[in-house]
């Protein structure tokens, strides 16, 4: 919820001041999401914007609180706080708060109806790394979440897809391809070293293991093993 312009006096920030703050918050969210291609922001990046001048701890989360506000509001999007995955291969401690915090970051999602986002805002110059990144989420899935390098591109030559391709037509250098998809926080690398050399793997990240695209995929090979044609896509 917002905080009216008279409670921020608690933060030493007057009304001006922070609709400032909230302004220079948007504007960086927005540019970092075209800059990224949709890769996830760090809330640390979005902390230092507001305590470069002001130091009370708790006006960044009421500054980023109601930047997600406007976002919907004005621009129909949700600005939604992701918690950051862990390779399976790193043994999870017990997380004290702050680095909880260094850990979330966020992502700008449409809260448009499909039909309107594919209408009227949807780029289709990048249609074509939605689909290269439901295929690979899918394979990954299908292989319980975690799945070789050498065996995913196993997978991926079947579908005329190599790792040895710089110049695919629709995708590009196809290694720098799945590396945006990592970039993008769809999937997480992970390289594990053994007396038999080193192994690089690839796990879901927090983006795929989100409720709605990974019910999106669930609906997605439902519905190539029953034969239909699905039509859903990730976001």
């Amino acid at each position: 919820m917002a905080i009216a312009g008279d409670d921020y006096s608690k933060f030493e920030c007057s009304k001006e001041e922070k609709d400032k703050l909230v302004g220079e918050v948007m504007r960086y969210v927005l540019f970092k999401t075209h800059q990224n291609s949709g890769g996830p922001i760090k809330r640390e990046e979005l902390t230092q914007i507001v305590t470069k001048n002001y130091r009370n701890r708790n006006l960044p989360a009421a500054v980023i609180s109601e930047a997600m506000e406007r976002f919907s509001s004005i621009f129909g999007y949700e600005l939604k706080e992701l918690q950051r995955c862990r390779p399976s291969s790193i043994a999870q401690p017990r997380s004290s708060q702050s680095n909880v915090a260094e850990a979330r970051s966020y992502i700008l999602i449409s809260q448009l109806p499909a039909d309107l986002y594919k209408k009227y805002v949807e780029d289709v110059t990048m249609t074509h790394l939605t689909g290269l990144a439901f295929v690979v989420i899918s394979i990954v899935h299908l292989t319980g979440g975690k799945i070789s390098e050498e065996n995913l591109w196993h997978h991926l030559k079947r579908l005329g897809l190599h790792d040895s391709d710089e110049n695919h037509p629709d995708f590009g250098n196809m290694k720098q391809a799945l590396e945006t998809l990592v970039q993008q926080r769809y999937l997480q690398k992970d390289k594990i070293v053994s007396p038999e050399g080193s192994t690089v793997f690839y796990e879901l990240a927090e983006r795929s293991l989100d409720g709605n695209v990974n019910g999106k995929i669930k609906e997605y090979i439902s519905q190539i093993v029953k034969g239909d044609n699905p039509s859903e896509e990730v976001e």
